[in-house]
Formats: structure tokens, C-alpha cells, sequence
């Protein structure tokens, strides 16, 4: 029998050797013409979460397999391992080459929900460029008009709300920076209402909904008030309009109202 030692020493001596020996297969891969057993590596490598080595050597194979049984799963492995690599950007455009070429395929409802799904999570903050955020409603509303009953409606569904409410929130920013500025080198209350409204008309179901509603309540208040004496009737008319247009009673909309009553003869 083996004492502990030598039990202890074998169990390093492999731990340091296979992945010396699984580093040569993958050059010997890289260098191989044998697509077979480059595809069967893939599949290896993608199973011991070497996504990196999966995707290197099967960019290499694709090409070679269209047209073949083989094609499919390929080109669908290579997305799934730059996806589960964080490679969103390059998983979605070779998933969106699957689902293009196979709308039909094994794989095809998978490859337009990892699509989306990928540029939902490499959306950006806020205060970002939003394209990615912008294609990731794309294609995951597409995928739930393709696959309707799927199990993955609900995770998908979710994803998309959030999304649109991390596009609310920077329109709600954009917003408030109007109504910051006030009234410097212009009237930029009217804009904050402008910006406010088209985000609510946009995304009428975000849970930013009563701030921009608040916003441009005082947004108006704020406007009639540094108005021109012959022009505040009006403007706290709109004032007393928007109030009303609030289902819920806010303290700092009873206040702006009874500030702007003051203005206007009943």
C-alpha cells in the first residue's frame, strides 16, 4: 500500500501535470487540421468552463463545417462560450448568426434568448450610451414573439422592464438637469417638461412614472413663477392642471396649489 507521503506526493505531482498536458493539447489543437477532433475538444474544454480555449478553437472550425450535420451545434457552442466567457458583444452577434441561418434549428430559441439576454447584461449605467440597452429590448421582445410559451417568458419579461426602467431613469435625469439649469440662457423648465412627458408616454409603466410626474408639476410652478406679471394667470392655470392631473395627493403638490391659487380668480 501507498503510504500518505507517497499518496500526497502522486496527488500533487497530477495536479501540476494535467493542466500542463491539457495547455499542449490545446496548442496541439490550435495547429491541428483533424475539424473532428477540434470540435470534440470544444466541447471538453466548454464542459471544464475553458470557455476562452473552447471559443479560440472553434472560431477556427466553423467556417468549415457549414453546410455540414455539424454546423449547428458548432457555431451555437462557440456563441454559448463567449457568453458564458462575459464576451456579450461577440456571443450575441454569432448567436444572432445561428438564429438567422437556422431560425428553425435545435438551438434557435436558446440563441435569440441568449442574445438578448447578453446585452441585458452588458448594459451600461444610465448615464451612459444606451445602445446596448436599446438592442437588448430588441431582441428579447423578439424572442417572446417567436417563442411565446417558452419557459424562459418570465426571465425574459423581467430583463425588459428593468431595461426600460434604467431608460426612464435616464430620461428622468436628463429632466432634472433641465430643471436644474432653470432659467439660464432660456426657458429650460419647458424643456424638463418636454423630456419628462415623452419618457412617461414612452414607458408609462416604470416605477419612475410619479417622479417625472412631480417634476414637472414643478417644472410648471417653477416656470409660472418666474414669469412676467401678465403671464403667471396662465401659467399657474397649467399649474392648477397639472395638480389635478395627479391620482395621488402629494404634500409638495398641495403646497405648489395653494401657491398658485393665490394667482388665479376662481
Amino acid at each position: 500500500m501507498l503510504s500518505i507521503r507517497k499518496y500526497l506526493y502522486i496527488i500533487g505531482l497530477l495536479a501540476v501535470l494535467l493542466p500542463v498536458a491539457s495547455c499542449g493539447e490545446y496548442q496541439r489543437m490550435l495547429k491541428s487540421t483533424d475539424y473532428d477532433a477540434k470540435l470534440d475538444f470544444a466541447r471538453r474544454a466548454f464542459e471544464n468552463k475553458k470557455y476562452a480555449q473552447a471559443a479560440t478553437v472553434l472560431t477556427d472550425i466553423v467556417t468549415m463545417f457549414k453546410g455540414t450535420s455539424k454546423a449547428e451545434e458548432s457555431l451555437y457552442l462557440l456563441a454559448l462560450s463567449h457568453y458564458e466567457n462575459k464576451d456579450y458583444e461577440n456571443s450575441g452577434a454569432y448567436f444572432r448568426t445561428y438564429y438567422m441561418r437556422y431560425p428553425k434549428g435545435t438551438y434557435a430559441e436558446m440563441a435569440r434568448f441568449y442574445t438578448g439576454y447578453g446585452y441585458y447584461l452588458d448594459s451600461p449605467e444610465p448615464q451612459l450610451d444606451q445602445s446596448t440597452t436599446i438592442k437588448a429590448i430588441e431582441e428579447l421582445q423578439a424572442f417572446l414573439d417567436y417563442f411565446p410559451k417558452s419557459d424562459k417568458v418570465p426571465q425574459a419579461q423581467n430583463a425588459i422592464f428593468e431595461l426600460q426602467d434604467k431608460l426612464t431613469l435616464k430620461e428622468l435625469q436628463n429632466a432634472q438637469l433641465y430643471y436644474n439649469l432653470g432659467p439660464y440662457m432660456g426657458n429650460n423648465y419647458a424643456s424638463s417638461i418636454v423630456v419628462a412627458k415623452n419618457a412617461i408616454k414612452n414607458y408609462p409603466y416604470s416605477k419612475y412614472k410619479e417622479d417625472l410626474e412631480m417634476l414637472i408639476l414643478k417644472s410648471r410652478y417653477q416656470e409660472a413663477a418666474q414669469s412676467v406679471e401678465e403671464k403667471k394667470a396662465d401659467r399657474f392655470r397649467d399649474v392648477i392642471d397639472e395638480y389635478y392631473s395627479f391620482i395621488n395627493n402629494w404634500p409638495e403638490a398641495d403646497n405648489i396649489l395653494r401657491i398658485a391659487q393665490k394667482y388665479v380668480k376662481e
